[in-house]
């Protein structure tokens, strides 16, 4: 009797990866979903305490706080947000847009792109839209949008059709966001439209320039000609240039009163 042939080994399936792969692939990404989820349980219990958000009041945009010197103002917005409805949406687009952001730009030049994104909306929002108070992560959002977005034309050759396809995706998204914005009271457009002005130009000043390497004539992976240890300084430029933006928004908005 002939033996049986052995039996195949089965194929690997395309799972998705577990969640402490995904933690570690992206902990910036899921450490700013749990800072902001913490804050907004600060919000609930500051509403149960005092019966309003003390939370909120002590930190949102509100043009007549900032200047009379709450310089703080311009930066807590982002990790406030005015229902859980709203804290849902944004929450879940940083996890749908985060991961790739991170895996592509890195945890720390990611980290920046958020944060320069999310007061760049606020100091839009201030210049633009003085009378209105306001709070929430998308200005950050729509930086990483507009990060990405930028990311991906700059590797049109390195990326091919499916960068492509990715891109046009995002730009639809972007579009029908901004015009959701523009036409539904009670949207800050200009916090959006703020953060993906900043984040694209935190994608064109220091954001990532891959290449692709070959071994023997094989392409074997990309090498980042624009890694973040030579891009360090232009955060720090960046940072300044938000503050000088900042600055100028603030003089305007005493100039308007």
């Amino acid at each position: 009797m002939n033996p049986s042939p052995p039996t195949p080994a089965p194929r690997p399936t395309n799972r998705p990866a577990p969640w402490g792969v995904r933690l570690q692939r992206s902990p910036v990404t899921f450490s700013l979903i749990g800072v902001t989820g913490f804050i907004y349980l600060l919000q609930e219990l500051s509403r149960a305490a005092f019966r309003f958000d003390l939370v909120i009041e002590l930190g949102k945009k509100d043009t007549l706080p900032i200047l009379a010197g709450q310089l703080w103002r311009l930066v807590t917005p982002v990790f406030l947000h005015a229902g859980i409805p709203h804290l849902f949406v944004n929450m879940y687009s940083l996890f749908a847009l985060g991961p790739a952001v991170e895996r592509f730009f890195g945890s720390p030049r990611f980290l920046a792109v958020y944060l320069l994104s999310g007061v760049g909306g606020v100091i839009f929002s201030l210049a633009f839209n003085p009378e209105a108070a306001s709070v929430g992560a998308s200005g950050a959002i729509f930086g990483l949008l507009g990060a990405l977005a930028m990311f991906l034309y700059l590797h049109r050759p390195v990326f091919g059709p499916g960068g492509g396809m990715m891109l046009r995706q995002l730009i639809i998204v972007g579009a029908l966001n901004l015009v959701y914005g523009a036409t539904v009271p009670g949207i800050d457009m200009w916090g959006h439209v703020g953060g993906l002005v900043s984040g694209i130009t935190c994608t064109l000043y220091f954001g990532p320039r891959l290449v692709p390497t070959f071994t023997g004539g094989v392409p074997s992976g990309l090498t980042d000609q624009q890694p973040w240890t030579e891009v360090r300084t232009r955060v720090l430029i960046a940072a300044l240039g938000i503050g000088a933006l900042a600055a100028l928004a603030i003089a305007l908005a005493q100039l308007a009163r």
